[in-house]
């Protein structure tokens, strides 16, 4: 059985929507392992004198959780029984 996490981050680019979405991506892989997946909640762009000065999005990023070590799921059960 997996069981995942998913966390919302906000990413932004000066470039492009695509260049948020990698960015955010590969920030959120520096911190987490096991990513399996993204999808983007939201976008925005910010406007200065009539021009896209930045792309922003937000991301609901999703990964799996690794299973507890054997040693500490055992204490937790030891534990539970007292």
């Amino acid at each position: 059985m997996s069981i995942a996490k998913v966390f919302e981050i906000i990413s932004s680019s000066k470039v492009s929507f695509d260049d948020a979405i990698k960015k955010g991506v590969a920030r959120a892989a520096d911190t987490m392992t096991d990513i399996t997946s993204a999808w983007v909640k939201d976008q925005s762009v910010e406007i200065s004198g009539g021009k896209i000065v930045e792309y922003r999005v937000v991301l609901k990023i999703t990964f799996v959780l690794k299973p507890a070590p054997k040693a500490a799921a055992s204490k937790t059960k030891a534990k539970a029984t007292k």
